[in-house]
């Protein structure tokens, strides 16, 4: 039987693993300047129009395309975050250099990076693939977006030369490998984190489930609270303020607050971009010279103006990734004029995040009761995704379930890994 292969599509990350009967299923790297990594960044970046030259730039993609960017003198146009439009019906299309791209256009460019790298690597002939899907799409509020969502997955695949597609939970992917551990059969909820969204699965897992090969859900649930919301909660509090969040300028006589929704589309940082039209320009350039703080403004307008949006989120980011250790870490933000220099406690993060922590808590409690299930119930938890690291989920799961019911590993791969277990099952 021929090695066959599991796709993990993520907002912020993805993966491609294969599994061939009796060996453990193995993940393609990439390289990443001198380095590699199994975990590619589900980014484009589309170099700026050479007007003087009739070639083509090339588009990148995953480490290639933020490094690109990162060296680049004039900034091109960086994409992020596609995943989380699937389910959107505002996002169809978009202008890049002249040229219109569908959604999913712009997500088979980063499928086919996918798919030709572990070509290149494995000689796997890849035309088929078991594909992630999240438990709920983000923007999907209808079971007739949900459909939209998982159409225009299939066709992206399509597009990037995958001829036949399956769809697997993403959730259920993680705990794939986890089963093959197992040694007894269990009741497991499944926490898979990603960037977009916070998935959970009720899932009857072990030896006998797998001796029958039955469908191991039994309940599904998610929302979309997950990464990008608890980096979003730091760009507000903590870095929005530098920016002139809460100041106040004059226009015709009147003192006004600096309009809250420049921070909010900042705060998504893959939507900087948008915050570069023309007309905000001109609307921030007016409001410097009028603001209370106009230094605090001028810096917004130059992380705006030098496409400084993803350099600001990996700060972030990078704070986020400190506190999971540490009880406080530093924010450091230094790029020309900008010198951003801060100290978060994680207490104080936590109290940004306690309502999505809840909300997280009430999803988890709405799927026990729609399925009559009690918490004693429960055998593990298995958590994955990159913010299952943040202490707050962590400490909630444990307080509810038990710590020793904790389980996790390989939290950015696993789920590639699950879904490639997944296709030699049903090979």
């Amino acid at each position: 039987m021929p090695p066959v292969i599991g796709l993990d599509f993520g907002t912020t990350n993805s993966a491609i693993a294969l599994a061939e009967s009796g060996k453990e299923a193995t993940l393609a790297s990439f390289g990443d300047g001198l380095n590699t990594t199994t975990s590619f960044r589900s980014i484009l970046y589309f170099p700026p129009k050479d007007r003087t030259s009739t070639i083509k730039a090339e588009t990148k993609a995953g480490p290639d395309a933020i490094n690109s960017y990162l060296d680049a003198d004039t900034k091109g146009r960086l994409v992020l975050s596609v995943k989380s439009y699937l389910g959107s019906r505002l996002f169809t299309s978009t202008q890049i250099n002249g040229r219109y791209y569908t959604l999913e256009n712009l997500i088979a460019i980063i499928l086919r990076r996918l798919r030709t790298t572990v070509i290149e690597q494995s000689g796997v002939d890849a035309n088929s693939v078991v594909l992630g899907r999240p438990v709920r799409f983000a923007g999907a509020e209808t079971e007739a977006d949900e459909t939209l969502a998982l159409n225009r997955l299939r066709t992206a695949a399509n597009l990037a030369g995958f001829s036949e597609v399956t769809f697997e939970l993403e959730p259920v992917a993680a705990a794939y490998q986890y089963e093959t551990q197992l040694d007894h059969d269990e009741l497991v909820l499944i926490g898979d984190f990603g960037g977009g969204t916070s998935d959970f699965t009720l899932a009857q897992l072990g030896p006998g489930r797998k001796r029958t090969g039955g469908n191991p859900v039994v309940g599904t649930s998610g929302v979309a609270i997950a990464g990008d919301t608890f980096d979003s909660r730091i760009m507000m509090n903590l870095v929005a303020p530098k920016l002139g969040l809460g100041s106040h300028y004059v226009s015709l006589g009147k003192e006004l607050p600096v309009p809250v929704w420049l921070y909010s589309q900042l705060s998504s940082w893959h939507r900087t971009f948008l915050l570069k039209d023309p007309k905000t320009m001109a609307v921030l350039r007016e409001v410097k010279t009028q603001a209370s703080e106009p230094d605090k403004v001028k810096a917004l307008i130059q992380i705006i103006s030098e496409n400084l949006g993803y350099a600001l989120y990996r700060a972030v980011e990078s704070t986020k990734v400190e506190l999971t250790a540490k009880e406080d870490a530093g924010f450091v933000f230094a790029h020309g004029a900008v010198n951003i220099e801060d100290t978060l406690e994680r207490w104080r993060f936590e109290s940004w995040i306690q309502e999505d922590i809840q909300n997280i808590a009430t999803c988890v409690k709405t799927l026990f009761s729609q399925h009559n299930v009690n918490y004693a119930d429960i055998g593990s938890v298995f958590l994955t995704g990159g913010s299952s690291f943040v202490p707050y989920v962590r400490r909630f799961f444990a307080k509810t379930f038990g710590s020793h019911k904790l389980r996790g590993g390989e939290e950015l791969t696993t789920v590639a890994k699950g879904l490639a277990l997944r296709a030699l099952e049903n090979a």
